[in-house]
């Protein structure tokens, strides 16, 4: 039986990360043929993920806030853990375990593309400002198109990487982007409420 080329798995080492970062990033699926479909990919994929939020708990805890940096270590680790396990789970779900690693290193490279994304924000606001537009609008302008293109990559890679329809990809996107959000950032926001309480007395 002859699958779709799309279809099939790529072997290790196979493509080039870069290209297939930019090819889906410009809506192109051949993209994510590109990355191999192996552990030891997805290995090579999360450690500059899990390496940053190290540093930065470092630099906290040297500042003299050892329990904060643990907490911002755990949150933010969590955060970049449960989306190749958020994407494992879905695709076993969908029948389409077979792609996940693929998918799941797609995505953990393609976070990358929000560096130079956030130059190109950074010029376009300016180009807003000095046309006369306000500073805050065209902040809110740039942020909110930025998050919605990124979001659209989520949605795309997931969509390519396991070949699902629209919807259910639609659903892999928000299900993924609800619980990481309540992971990376739910010990800030229990912390804020948790002294807004204690300001207030109650």
């Amino acid at each position: 039986m002859i699958r779709p080329k799309s279809m099939l798995p790529a072997r290790p080492g196979q493509g080039s990360i870069l290209r297939g970062i930019f090819l889906l990033a410009r809506g192109r699926r051949a993209g994510i043929a590109e990355f191999a479909n192996s552990g030891d990919a997805l290995s090579a994929s999360l450690a500059p993920l899990i390496a940053f939020p190290m540093v930065g708990a470092g630099i906290i805890a040297l500042g003299g806030q050892p329990e904060l940096a643990a907490i911002a270590l755990l949150s933010r680790l969590s955060g970049v853990l449960a989306l190749p396990v958020i994407t494992q789970a879905y695709a076993k779900w969908m029948g389409r375990e077979n792609f996940w690693l693929r998918t799941a290193t797609a995505l953990n490279w393609s976070f990358w593309l929000l560096i130079p994304l956030l130059f190109v924000a950074a010029f376009i606001v300016a180009a807003l400002v000095t046309a006369g537009v306000p500073d805050i609008k065209a902040e809110a302008t740039v942020i909110v198109l930025l998050g919605v293109y990124m979001l659209w990559l989520h949605w795309f890679t997931v969509r390519s990487g396991l070949n699902l329809s629209v919807w259910r990809a639609v659903g892999l996107v928000c299900i993924s982007n609800i619980v990481i959000g309540l992971l990376t950032f739910g010990p800030d926001l229990a912390d804020l409420v948790a002294t807004n309480i204690k300001a207030h007395g109650l």
